[in-house]
């Protein structure tokens, strides 16, 4: 009588070993947001020429020693005696002064440039910073605590936003005193400077923030800190300020070239730095003058701000595609 199964001699066969399982990693958003980033060539440019802005604001003194002239030396050799312009086409531009050398002076305008980024780009990052500090502080409590608090704070945020900064500026500047809690001369213009712009500039990120912290109130996870007795400190510090990170991030980034504009057109208008202390606005203010003869004087700094204003642009509107959480 057969049986169902038979048995032989050999051995059985061994099953095939299976492949190992490929791991899954997960990811970070940071390393997520910084992957999206590099996807968009655009932001990366403009991040790229803002590092390299921010180099040579930095290292103005080593890149004027190396391939220019000291910012206020004049040059009276590169300017004709009789017109007060440069002696050579383009504004005077050759081997030994790059952009050229401003009329009158003859001083060297890319020393000038680049002593000159280091007045915009000090006084655009400080004011920005001036401006998160204050908008996120007045904007996480009028959103997250609302009623009288959100009532006196929103309209301390309209008064600011229908103040004349400009004239405001302008005049405060000019009751200045020359020495001031230990500066003097172009540091008592650039902290005036910072101080104006970035107080009348919160207001914007303060609104931002205000409505963000009043969607992120009623959240799953604000309800479970108060359930365990989490105080409004701990909501405020511990649970709405880092789910704010990314939005103050984009708008930080972006309100910095509208610092720069501000402190050009104060600098323009003769609110900014003293002379001789270099400023891109105030070689635009000089090259009014000449700007019919001498146009290269006028299109150099306006190139410069113009390059840097868009660069801080394309980058900040990548940030805030890549930290975007709906995006791809």
């Amino acid at each position: 009588m057969s049986t169902p199964t038979e048995t032989t001699g050999s051995a059985p066969e061994a099953a095939p070993a299976e492949a190992p399982s490929k791991r899954i990693e997960g990811r970070s958003p940071g390393r997520i947001a910084w992957s999206r980033l590099k996807r968009d060539k655009i932001a990366m440019a403009g991040g790229i020429v803002v590092i390299l802005l921010i180099l040579a604001a930095v290292f103005a003194p080593v890149l004027t020693s190396l391939l220019g002239h000291p910012a206020d030396e004049p040059h009276p050799d590169q300017i004709n005696a009789d017109t007060g312009l440069p002696n050579h086409p383009f504004g005077g531009i050759s081997g030994d002064y790059l952009l050229g050398v401003d009329p009158v002076f003859g001083r060297d305008v890319f020393s000038r440039i680049v002593h000159g980024a280091q007045i915009s780009l000090t006084v655009a990052f400080l004011s920005a910073a001036v401006s998160v500090v204050i908008g996120v502080l007045m904007g996480v409590a009028s959103g997250y605590f609302g009623g009288w608090v959100d009532a006196i704070i929103s309209r301390v945020m309209d008064v600011l936003l229908a103040f004349p900064q400009l004239l405001f500026s302008i005049a405060l500047v000019s009751v200045m005193p020359d020495k001031l809690l230990g500066l003097s001369g172009t540091g008592v213009r650039m902290a005036v400077l910072v101080l104006v712009i970035g107080f009348f500039g919160w207001p914007y990120i303060g609104r931002i923030v205000r409505g963000q912290a009043m969607s992120m109130r009623e959240r799953e996870f604000v309800d479970a800190a108060r359930s365990l007795g989490a105080g409004s400190g701990h909501i405020l510090l511990r649970e709405l300020l880092p789910n704010l990170v990314a939005p103050v991030l984009v708008y930080a980034t972006l309100i910095i070239p509208t610092n720069i504009l501000s402190e050009a057109a104060l600098s323009f208008l003769g609110a900014g730095v003293k002379p001789p202390t270099p400023s891109w606005g105030q070689m635009l203010s000089d090259a009014t003058k000449i700007y019919q003869v001498d146009p290269t004087y006028m299109v150099i700094p306006g190139l410069a701000i113009f390059i840097t204003v868009l660069a801080f642009n394309l980058f900040g509107d990548g940030l805030r595609d890549a930290l975007d959480p709906k995006g791809n």
